[in-house]
């Protein structure tokens, strides 16, 4: 599964063995089909595993294909049709992006844990919430490519570890319009006490704040002007 990008580790990096074993151990083929197995709800396999649509779009991501259209003409059997391959990546759920993001961090905390790292926040635990939209596409449909609100991408939220570098939750938000508040609720859920919380103004509501203290974690949240209402300040 990841023999292209290793290939080009051991070409450029001193530490390929390293980074063989990390890829390896964080995204296995049998875990990826066995998360996708667990977490889907509506999709299903047949002839194209979940395992290759992850591969493929990892080279994607990592830059060393150009586009989904050029890492299939690349892979040596694609066992389904060019249109098959785009409705499975089309249709691939939210909430397993969720699991494939939760579960990859918890197979590399160990690894990152056994490097050994100084806590940024001595006592606590960081995580970053922050919120990303997708940049829009020249690969829309041509009467909407003038029109910077039209047929908006969907936008994630995000949970990074800055301590182990790791993303550790996400969000997928297929509806563009959704307010980023709206799934930061969701992703509270996943927070613990011995935790401190960093995120935005836009984070900054009574329902959010009082979601943190009710989890026994600490927040960090830039002021907004206008909410919450305060019932007082202190330095």
């Amino acid at each position: 599964m990841w023999k292209e990008v290793l290939e080009r580790f051991e070409s450029h990096a001193p530490v390929s063995v390293m980074t063989r074993v990390a890829l390896e151990h964080a995204l296995p083929a049998s875990w990826v089909d066995e998360v996708f197995q667990t977490s889907r709800q509506r999709q299903y396999p047949r002839e194209l595993l979940f395992s290759s649509v992850v591969e493929l779009m990892m080279l994607v991501s990592l830059g060393l294909r150009p586009s989904l259209h050029a890492a299939a003409k690349k892979m040596a059997q694609l066992p389904v049709t060019l249109a098959a391959l785009y409705d499975k990546v089309k249709r691939t759920e939210p909430q397993v992006l969720r699991a494939l993001v939760q579960g990859s961090a918890a197979r590399l905390e160990p690894v990152v844990a056994a490097v050994g790292s100084q806590p940024s926040l001595q006592g606590w635990q960081l995580r970053i919430l922050d919120g990303n939209h997708l940049p829009a596409s020249d690969k829309r449909l041509a009467p909407l490519r003038s029109h910077r609100g039209a047929a908006m991408p969907g936008h994630t939220l995000v949970v990074y570890d800055p301590d182990s570098a790791l993303v550790t939750d996400i969000l997928a938000c297929e509806d563009a319009h959704e307010s980023e508040r709206v799934g930061a609720a969701t992703l509270l859920q996943q927070a613990q006490q011995g935790q401190v919380w960093i995120a935005d103004r836009h984070f900054c509501t009574r329902t959010l704040l009082q979601g943190w203290q009710q989890r026994q974690a600490g927040f960090i949240v830039r002021e907004h002007a206008r909410h919450p209402k305060l019932d007082k300040t202190g330095p």
